[in-house]
């Protein structure tokens, strides 16, 4: 029992998950920053949207299942397979192309494409598990605080990560003889990969599970990848040559459907789902979880098309557009902390949720109402305050749903917590993409309306001074505004939502029943 470890311990642990945690947030944003350089190097640009597709379909996939199998084994062999899988990953990353043409792997961008998957495998954990173990080592009643520092990791990373990773791209090659600046981004996983690995190994103890486990649905589980993997790689595809009605895409989302269909009537019968649909029965999850889908989309909204706006009507470079989402990852570390600590110290998670959505909802309006004239600074107050809306998102609704969770299925909700934001963010991402290449086809010649990746490409007629023309600036302004204002509907769904989430008394144990 995780109550007779001492505080030393348990901050060790924590350390430890920590660190293995900003591992898998550093990479989501360290690689694409090196892409452009790693395309050219490997001559992949027909396949370089795969290089993140092939680890969003494998971490988000997997994540339902290290829940069920937290819920079944030791948790610390568990955070131990997932690092070493994920740094096993690294470092074939690393290695992609170094030895040419491959048998069965093919080219050095299919073997990249290959082990980013690998990566997946493990980056599924680092997340899943990271919240699972804190649940473990602390009561809902002080775990607010020790969550909190999970979106400041995430804040953290996203600021180091491109940074970290441009400086390697460009200046690391002459660090290691032979070895080009672009395969450190992932070989740097291997140190810290292998620091956290000791920590966990030497003070995390087995947080074994309560009762015996029974077998693990193997079939169920290859039906819940076979149904998630086709659904996120179909989110992903490129709308400019695979329309929503494409046959490819038409497929993998029927096949997607199909399995799907099948786990769910498995699982129903199955004396140990991998996904116990009884949590359902739950209000807090329900709710909580539908307003973390909704939310998911709305914070990737934010990161994605902000720096469209920034090259594409400020006219800034692609660095400065990189720059300027460091006041929203500051943002929303300082509003996880914050709301972390103040929910430990005065209960009410619920009061925070909702002031971080209205603060949030303040943010998007003003970034949904900027004209093409718009001051750099103003765009990173803004941002700014979007962060500090968006920072309690991260650790406080996976609180209340951990707090009204039996401790037997507390894996399987905290990993359907974390998969709902996951695949919000994904729906979203490509439905918010859509909108802005439709409004953009009636803004700009035909031949430049197209996929939003396409249409920045194409329908960026630069000057000689590098602005952007009139015409270009008013027509993105305009599409980003709508992209904005349909993520303030997302966030006042997510509003509403959170509403009608009960707030159950924060338990002061783990080894209580949920609150009621």
């Amino acid at each position: 029992m995780t109550d007779t470890l001492s505080h030393r311990q348990k901050m060790l642990t924590f350390g430890g998950i920590l660190l293995a945690m900003f591992l898998g947030a550093l990479d989501q944003t360290i690689v694409s920053t090196a892409l452009p350089r790693i395309v050219a190097d490997l001559h992949g640009l027909d396949r370089f949207t795969w290089v993140a597709t092939a680890y969003l379909v494998a971490s988000t996939a997997l994540v339902p299942i290290y829940g069920k199998l937290a819920d079944m084994y030791s948790r610390r062999t568990i955070e131990v397979v997932a690092v070493s899988v994920f740094l096993l990953g690294s470092g074939l990353c690393g290695l992609a192309g170094k030895f040419g043409t491959l048998p069965l792997l093919g080219d050095g961008m299919t073997q990249l494409i290959v082990f980013r998957a690998v990566q997946g495998l493990g980056g599924a954990g680092l997340f899943a598990m990271a919240f699972i173990i804190i649940a473990n080592l602390f009561p809902p009643a002080e775990r607010g605080r020790y969550q909190g520092y999970t979106g400041a990791v995430f804040g953290t990373s996203s600021v180091l990560g491109p940074l970290l990773g441009g400086f390697l791209t460009d200046r690391g090659g002459g660090l290691i003889p032979g070895v080009e600046g672009w395969r450190l981004v992932f070989y740097v996983n291997l140190p810290l990969g292998l620091v956290a690995l000791w920590f966990i190994l030497k003070y995390m103890p087995p947080l074994r599970p309560r009762t015996a486990p029974k077998s693990f649905d193997f079939v169920s589980a290859l039906l819940l990848v076979s149904g998630l993997g086709p659904l996120v790689a179909a989110l992903q595809l490129n709308r400019a040559q695979y329309g929503w009605t494409a046959p490819l895409t038409l497929g993998l989302l029927g096949g997607a459907l199909g399995a799907l269909a099948l786990f769910v009537g498995r699982s129903l019968r199955h004396e140990n789902p991998i996904l116990n649909f009884s949590l359902f029965k739950n209000k807090v999850f329900r709710t909580a979880n539908a307003a973390l889908f909704l939310l998911g989309g709305a914070f990737l909204g934010v990161i994605i098309f902000e720096p469209l706006f920034m090259v594409n009507v400020l006219g800034e470079s692609a660095t400065r557009a990189g720059v300027s989402l460091i006041p929203l990852s500051l943002g929303v570390v300082t509003g996880s902390l914050l709301a972390g600590q103040m929910v430990s110290r005065y209960g009410h998670y619920k009061r925070w949720m909702l002031a971080g959505i209205s603060l949030l909802l303040v943010g998007l309006s003003l970034l949904a109402t900027m004209p093409p004239t718009v001051q750099y600074y103003q765009v990173l107050i803004y941002l700014a305050v979007c962060g500090l809306g968006l920072g309690p998102t991260m650790p406080l609704y996976t609180l209340a749903v951990q707090n009204a969770t039996a401790p037997q299925l507390m894996g399987q909700a905290t990993s359907a917590s974390q998969f709902s934001r996951q695949i919000g963010g994904a729906l979203a991402a490509s439905a918010l993409g859509a909108v802005l290449s439709l409004t953009l086809a009636h803004a700009l010649p035909a031949q430049a309306a197209r996929a939003p990746r396409q249409t920045i490409a194409a329908a960026r007629p630069v000057a000689a001074t590098g602005a952007p023309s009139p015409a270009v600036r008013n027509a993105f302004a305009k599409a980003i505004g709508r992209v904005y204002l349909l993520n303030i509907f997302l966030v006042v769904g997510g509003l509403i939502t959170t509403l009608f989430i009960p707030e159950l008394p924060l338990r002061k144990s783990n080894d209580g029943p949920p609150a009621e």
